[in-house]
């Protein structure tokens, strides 16, 4: 008996291993000490010193029951997107630039090529981020997990001035709302989507005219990331006053989040196209309206609160990130909480 008949190929792990390094190196920032295969990610904090008070922020998430989709459809190479999005979204939805990230893949057998894909989407995520993939662990669980399975998980850190920390304190009555667009689901609310539609190759492959793609292609397709937009706006001279990455809990749970006490924020639904997917679920779920905004993005994965004469400055300096946004509502005196209208 060895440990290959016990169900883990050590072998297969450091194969793994060779066929990631070259996405990793693409991830490579001029902070990062020593190569792959350490036994920790080494990164120079030189730099902070130039801040005044420098604070570190951390993120950790994963991707849901997304993956089985991927599972399914047999693709692997944009879930590890989804993975970085969920971390460095939250680390720039409070003024932090991410730094580096650090993956956890658990695997029922290790398929060298299926991980280095995985990993692949992981080296992307970092690219589009501008943060470095330092290191990561790819775990086999024979017995434990299905062997064509796996799970996604991923840890980031960055770095604020404590002055340039967005936590909203400062949101008042009159500052505008602004939303930036999703690519579509995102990575949350997957385990109501798997109860709407049927998680076959067949159904996944089915082409809806509405979507202009198949519903796989559709469901699949990675979650934003919005680091370059958010240092756009900084660049811009904008002061972010207040930022909810909206993820599980839609509106609902997400929006509340930045706000302090004595305010609510108001939402024109109709400020904005939401996307055929939502609408595709909703109608084939028969699900309400109310619990749509309580469970997806609805096609705004980002939401800010600016004051009302940094508005243009704010649309054009998320433009020019490549993103779209959109002025979507406004700060009111009220109990802390979000009205849709």
């Amino acid at each position: 008996m060895d440990y290959k008949n016990a169900g883990v190929d050590i072998e297969a792990g450091y194969r793994s291993v060779e066929l990631m390094k070259k996405h990793v190196k693409e991830t490579m920032r001029p902070e990062v000490l020593g190569g792959l295969g350490g036994f920790a990610g080494a990164f120079d904090l030189s730099a902070i010193k130039k801040m005044d008070e420098p604070v570190l922020l951390s993120g950790t998430d994963g991707c849901g029951t997304k993956v089985k989709l991927a599972f399914i459809m047999d693709k692997h190479d944009t879930i590890g997107i989804d993975a970085v999005a969920m971390c460095v979204n939250d680390i720039a939805c409070s003024g932090g630039e991410p730094l580096f990230f650090l993956d956890y893949i658990a695997c029922g057998k290790n398929y060298p090529e299926k991980i280095a894909s995985i990993v692949s989407g992981v080296a992307e995520g970092c690219k589009q981020s501008g943060c470095a993939l330092v290191g990561g662990e790819t775990a086999e669980h024979p017995g434990l997990m299905p062997q064509e399975e796996y799970d996604l998980a991923g840890f980031a850190v960055g770095v604020a001035d404590k002055k340039e920390i967005i936590n909203g304190e400062n949101i008042r009555p009159g500052d505008v709302l602004i939303g930036i667009a999703s690519s579509g689901v995102h990575s949350n609310g997957f385990s109501l989507v798997r109860q709407v539609f049927e998680m076959t190759k067949e159904s996944l492959n089915t082409y809806y005219e509405e979507l202009g793609k198949t519903l796989g292609e559709a469901l699949l397709t990675p979650t934003r990331i919005y680091v370059k937009a958010l240092k756009s706006i900084k660049e811009g001279g904008v002061k972010v006053k207040g930022c909810s990455h909206i993820t599980g809990g839609g509106f609902y749970e997400n929006i509340p989040r930045m706000l302090p006490e004595g305010v609510r924020a108001v939402i024109e639904k109709d400020s904005y196209e939401v996307p055929a997917v939502f609408k595709l679920l909703a109608k084939k779920g028969e699900i309400a309206e109310e619990m749509m905004y309580n469970t997806f993005n609805m096609g705004l994965g980002m939401v800010i609160a600016v004051e009302p004469d940094d508005v243009e400055k704010t649309i054009e300096a998320i433009k020019a990130s490549g993103e779209q946004p959109y002025a979507v509502g406004r700060i009111e005196a009220g109990e802390k909480g979000v009205t849709l209208c």
